[in-house]
């Protein structure tokens, strides 16, 4: 096997694992504060992998977005938030583990086998007049990862719903 494809595959095994330890992270802590930072640390990962992928401008609208404005957004609402009991924390992280518990297996066996897909990468417009219309740079080519973007968001948002929701 070629040694540059056997570094992309451990480098993509790492970047995979990372983020899923950080995803992860952000769903397990128990302090709201470091899970918003783990989900900046996620964002992080994703900005990453966005580079590597060829996609410039959604690698730069997540490190900017994802990882900069909506983790203070979190940190500022999780600082208007009362602090939960020891008893709460408790029986919520059982209510964590016993819901999500093969989710990590899930996504890695997913992830690894996305990695040895053999997937065309997407074509990269070059000159100016590919930056000179927005709407062709984001819904031509590179539609594929505005679809990244918006399932970052809508994961992010359904974050904030686990994390604040009412047990019954």
């Amino acid at each position: 096997m070629d040694p540059n494809l056997k570094n992309q595959i451990l480098m993509n095994i790492i970047l995979m694992a990372a983020m899923l330890l950080g995803a992860l992270a952000t769903v397990m802590l128990r302090q709201l504060v470091k899970a918003a930072i783990a989900l900046a640390f996620t964002s992080v990962v994703l900005c990453i992998i966005m580079f590597k992928l060829s996609a410039p401008w959604a690698a730069v609208f997540e490190l900017s977005v994802c990882a900069g404005l909506i983790t203070v957004v979190f940190i500022s609402a999780i600082s208007l938030v009362k602090p939960a009991t020891e008893e709460e924390r408790t029986a919520h992280m059982r209510f964590k583990v016993r819901r999500y518990f093969l989710l990590p297996i899930v996504l890695l066996v997913v992830g690894c086998g996305l990695s040895f897909l053999k997937i065309n990468p997407l074509p990269v417009i070059a000159g100016p007049e590919a930056i000179s219309d927005m709407r062709v740079l984001l819904w031509g080519p590179r539609a594929l990862d505005l679809l990244g973007q918006i399932l970052v968001l809508l994961a992010g948002v359904w974050g904030v719903v686990v994390l604040f929701k009412e047990e019954k």
